[in-house]
């Protein structure tokens, strides 16, 4: 009698390790957690810090962005590291998926440097990537094991996105056209991806749309909703920038408007990029409302960012070629487990130290050669800080420095140097570099742009002195549009004038 009760117990208990195996073998229910949290990625392409209504802008629509920001922790003060670039998309991409500084990459390819998503693979992560890669076909392959709808390069026709995929051959398959507007196009295909996510493993999924990034041509109804009330002027709008920049005739950026800038022309242009703001924001509340179908929302960080702002009339520029605080600041902010709710910093940070932070989010040890910071630290109220300071190095033709409250700008071709108090002066209208009472502020923040330069091998020679710029009146230089702006911005902006090659 004891003998068959043991081999009772025993036939449970081999029932019991089967069910176990069994279950282990399909791999994490639908909906259930992992043990790590997924992470979803997105990220907006020429988009100004101060575009969101969450933030404080009372004169756009970003109701999805606005819930990621009541939702999760701002980075009010991000910034991208400058840029060896005037496409600085290319080295703000590449310092965001390596953590390292446009110094020591390769922006355009990545090579030898190891990605965030490869890192994530490594580590049991499935990653899928859509939208807009800068960066290479090579370095693409290695961060991501499944795409769809991928874009190589720095810009296209919202409406003729070209486009390919990454085929089960693990290779990618011939260019296509896409048929939507290109941020319905990405949303799409990452909204597919999380619908068939199989559970097995955490995941990755990175979508990098095109917009608002010129040509700023939004669908009909959302141009039209901003043309019934444009946005008022920037705070800093110019008619002309006063001085050459080094970027003001032969960047593509600064020909998408005539010289002056008018008021009627940037008011419009603004209509037109915040119309494309806000119709991103309708796709991705069509992927936040995917993700939450999974029953994965509570379980997956969710980082929404830009790659750098945009000039759009501030300083009389219209692109992202300086290192005002309207081009280089851009939004930042983590949603998910463990991060505060409704809250927000004003400390600074890069974009590239999104990569760092996620190792310590996630428990991964990072690679020992990163140059971000993490941010952890200061959502959990560890640290008040991760720098005292920031550096805005671009090309060799601009560098900048600031600290809490003041900002330097140096121009070292033509020997010239800004001033800025941001705490009277947030907007950076009132040049302070020739008043005598500012005048020790100057060797200080020279000296902190040399400390900054040693530290990651910027060995540009920076004028001591400032002498006064020749004032560059570009009224009535010839402009000619791009190959992607459409027919109807060409005959708006452009007088009708063709592309000519």
């Amino acid at each position: 009698m004891r003998t068959k009760r043991c081999a009772g117990w025993v036939l449970v208990l081999l029932l019991a390790v089967c069910n176990v195996l069994v279950k282990a073998s399909q791999g994490t229910p639908r909906g259930a957690t992992t043990n790590r949290p997924n992470v979803l990625f997105l990220f907006a392409d020429d988009q100004r810090a101060d575009t969101i209504a969450a933030l404080g802008n009372s004169h756009i629509k970003t109701p999805n962005v606005d819930k990621l920001v009541t939702g999760g922790f701002t980075f009010r003060t991000n910034y991208c590291f400058g840029g060896n670039s005037g496409a600085v998309c290319m080295p703000s991409r590449a310092m965001l998926m390596t953590g390292k500084t446009w110094f020591h990459i390769d922006t355009a390819t990545l090579k030898g440097a190891k990605l965030f998503p490869e890192v994530l693979q490594e580590n049991g992560y499935v990653t899928f990537g859509t939208g807009k890669w800068h960066n290479g076909q090579p370095s693409w392959l290695r961060a991501f094991q499944h795409g769809k709808n991928i874009f190589f390069g720095g810009m296209a026709d919202h409406t003729k996105v070209p486009v390919r995929d990454l085929g089960p051959d693990g290779k990618l398959t011939a260019v296509r056209t896409g048929e939507k507007f290109s941020s319905e196009l990405f949303a799409d295909v990452a909204i597919e991806f999380l619908h068939h996510w199989d559970g097995k493993k955490p995941f990755f999924v990175y979508v990098a749309f095109t917009a608002p990034h010129d040509p700023r041509m939004p669908p009909v109804p959302f141009r039209e909703m901003y043309y019934r009330a444009r946005p008022p002027l920037p705070a800093n709008f110019l008619p002309q920038h006063p001085f050459d920049n080094g970027m003001m005739q032969g960047g593509r950026d600064e020909n998408l408007a005539a010289w002056p800038r008018t008021e009627a022309v940037i008011r419009d242009q603004l209509a037109e990029y915040y119309g494309a703001i806000t119709h991103l924001d309708g796709q991705i509340g069509r992927i936040l409302e995917a993700l939450k179908q999974t029953g994965q929302a509570d379980n997956t960080i969710i980082i929404y960012a830009a790659d750098q702002g945009l000039a759009l009339g501030s300083h009389g520029l219209l692109g992202k070629q300086s290192v005002y605080e309207h081009s280089m600041r851009c939004p930042l902010i983590f949603v998910g487990p463990g991060i505060p709710v409704g809250k927000s910093s004003s400390a600074f940070s890069y974009l590239l130290d999104v990569f760092p932070t996620l190792c310590d989010v996630i428990g991964i040890q990072p690679p020992a050669d990163l140059e971000g910071e993490s941010l952890r630290p200061l959502w959990e109220g560890k640290k008040d800080h991760v720098r005292d300071s920031v550096f805005l190095p671009f090309l060799q033709i601009q560098r900048a420095v600031r600290d809490e409250r003041w900002k330097l700008i140096c121009y070292p071709k033509i020997g010239y140097l800004q001033l800025f108090d941001l705490q009277a002066d947030p907007d950076e209208k009132t040049n302070l570099i020739d008043r005598p009472e500012y005048a020790p502020h100057v060797p200080r923040l020279l000296a902190l742009m040399r400390q900054w330069q040693a530290k990651v091998g910027d060995t540009l020679e920076l004028p001591t002195e400032s002498k006064p710029p020749k004032f560059v009146d570009l009224t009535g230089r010839k402009r000619v549009p791009d190959q992607w702006q459409p027919d109807w911005i060409v005959k708006k902006y452009f007088d009708g004038v063709p592309y000519q090659r």
